[in-house]
């Protein structure tokens, strides 16, 4: 084990970093025709670079590189970003609540920076009903029905399933009077009725758990939830990505998830990559699995070409060492692949939106129940008076859906489905003015990479900070 030693600083002194320096934030629409520079330079802190990215990916923009320094005190990130259609970020509303998002305080986002009808989230009196369990048809629906049966109304819900298990978070408020449920003797009573719907398919000693989470508790991000609640059921362990070593992680075609990681004695870092299919959220949920087992990104450069993503963390461990034993090696590896492949979803995408009421999401997913359908994600929403959200539907076997199936059930349920999207892998889609730039682009992009040492800690990170650096400003206090 090598231990990197650090001076002591005390926690105070990064409050009083952050009031002299606050962070800066510049919006870039002219460096790049096919896409918006944001760039952020700070003071650093503990988990910072998931705050940054966090932001973006609620507001639906697609980060399609992302460069990378915090080493030191500060920290300095540039993100080239589009929205779901390729083009630039040009909406002055939008471009002031990035500005105010990623320069918030500690506090949170201020009632002024908020963007009404984008990124649907729970409210903050809801109480949170978090449940793992192994997957089946018609869970969802059961456990929908129970909550109506006792008079809680669903605000918010969130479901992924990755192999043979499945999470899920359900927000709710009193369906009656409205507002958080107080009362301990009706929540130990709702807890206990979900507990007997979640343990009616579970043999003795298989993994389950339903948690009751009170508003006054506070509520991590409902997704980094449902990353968190996966991984403490140990789903990471059914994992078979590839290892990344040898050629067999660049073979052509090959689109399973690879993970290599080695050792940079010179820097104490771990040198972590890993390629996949490029998706929505693909950095988001690396950076979250990085974050959540305990590693610091020191350095990182992210990049996406067509299909394929490539990401590289020079990081190390919260305590400050590396672990150089094979078995943390294997770990980190089978984590960072399960972060990556529970949100990728088969089958066919059903967006809704309907009018708002009690029993809604009941209703619907005991129509796919009756039709034979089994969904492997859900998000639904409520934006004022109207539920929005999507549902990914398979058969029973989690393999593709008869069209005739799903013919019978948008009938049924009626025009609460407003669109139905074959689930195939994402890939980003440029704008006609920006194709042929981002043809020359990504061949120049190329051209590079083929010319640059793989494992270089200056050609793969400093090359592309020291070009940036010019582009940022003097912290202003």
């Amino acid at each position: 084990m090598e231990i990197i030693y650090r001076p002591y600083i005390d926690p105070e002194f990064e409050f009083l970093i952050e009031r002299i320096y606050p962070p800066w934030v510049c919006i870039d629409n002219d460096s790049y025709k096919d896409c918006t520079l944001v760039k952020v330079d700070s003071a650093n802190k503990n988990g910072i670079l998931l705050e940054m990215v966090q932001v973006l990916t609620d507001l639906d923009l697609v980060i399609s590189k992302s460069y990378i320094s915090s080493d030191g005190g500060w920290f300095m990130d540039v993100f080239h970003v589009t929205d779901q259609l390729g083009n630039k970020i040009t909406d002055e509303s939008l471009i002031l609540y990035i500005q105010q998002a990623l320069c918030a305080s500690r506090g949170g986002i201020s009632k002024e920076a908020r963007l009404p009808g984008r990124n649907v989230t729970p409210g903050l009196n809801d109480l949170a009903l978090e449940m793992t369990s192994k997957d089946r048809p018609g869970l969802v629906s059961e456990i929908s029905a129970v909550l109506v049966e006792l008079g809680c109304n669903i605000t918010t819900a969130v479901a992924w399933t990755h192999g043979t298990r499945a999470a899920s978070i359900f927000y709710v408020e009193d369906g009656l009077e409205g507002g958080p449920i107080t009362d301990p003797i009706r929540l130990a009573h709702v807890q206990e009725q979900l507990e007997n719907v979640v343990k009616a398919h579970h043999e003795e000693g298989e993994k389950r758990s339903v948690r009751l989470t009170t508003p006054a508790g506070g509520h991590t991000h409902k997704e980094r939830r449902l990353h968190q609640l996966m991984y403490a059921d140990e789903d990471y362990e059914s994992c078979r990505g590839c290892d990344g070593s040898g050629s067999s992680a660049h073979k052509k075609g090959c689109d399973r998830t690879h993970v290599n990681i080695e050792s940079c004695k010179e820097k104490g870092y771990w040198i972590v990559n890993v390629r996949s299919r490029d998706r929505p959220k693909l950095l988001f949920d690396t950076v979250c699995a990085l974050t959540d087992l305990q590693y610091v990104v020191f350095h990182a450069v992210v990049a996406s070409r067509g299909t394929l993503a490539d990401q590289e963390y020079f990081v190390r461990h919260k305590d400050g060492y590396t672990s150089n034993t094979e078995s943390q090696r294997q770990k980190l590896t089978l984590c960072l692949v399960a972060a990556i492949e529970r949100r990728i979803s088969q089958g066919l995408r059903l967006d809704l939106c309907a009018k708002n009421r009690m029993g809604l999401l009941s209703d619907i997913t005991r129509v796919f129940r009756e039709n034979g359908l089994s969904m492997s994600r859900i998000e639904i929403g409520t934006h004022g008076e109207r539920a929005v959200g999507s549902i990914y539907v398979t058969d029973a076997s989690g393999d593709e859906v008869n069209p005739n199936a799903v013919e019978l059930v948008t009938k049924e349920i009626g025009e609460s489905i407003i669109a139905v999207h074959k689930s195939h892998m994402w890939a980003p889609q440029p704008s006609s003015s920006s194709r042929a730039s981002n043809k020359i682009h990504n061949r120049r992009i190329e051209e590079e990479e083929e010319d640059r040492p793989r494992f270089s800690l200056g050609s793969l990170v400093w090359s592309h900070l020291e070009r940036l650096s010019s582009s940022f400003g003097a912290i202003k206090s």
